[in-house]
């Protein structure tokens, strides 16, 4: 979670850095979040069992990065 800005008050050297890199690591996943729902469509509309969704997102990463020499 990032750090607010106090009321009246500035965020110290080390808040702002964290939170640089605090948004670069989310941008990061919510890229690989994009990648995977638009290259396999059936992760928009998954129905199944809860525990094994993480297996399949897994398994589509290694598909995606195999296929198309993609990473986030």
């Amino acid at each position: 979670i990032p750090i607010k800005k106090p009321k009246r008050g500035k965020l110290t050297t080390d808040q702002q850095t964290y939170n640089a890199v605090h948004g670069a690591l989310r941008c990061l996943g919510e890229r690989a979040n994009s990648l995977l729902k638009t290259t396999y469509k059936v992760l928009r509309r998954w129905l199944g069992c809860p525990q094994r969704i993480g297996d399949i997102v897994a398994a589509a990463l290694v598909l995606l990065h195999h296929e198309h020499h993609r990473t986030t």
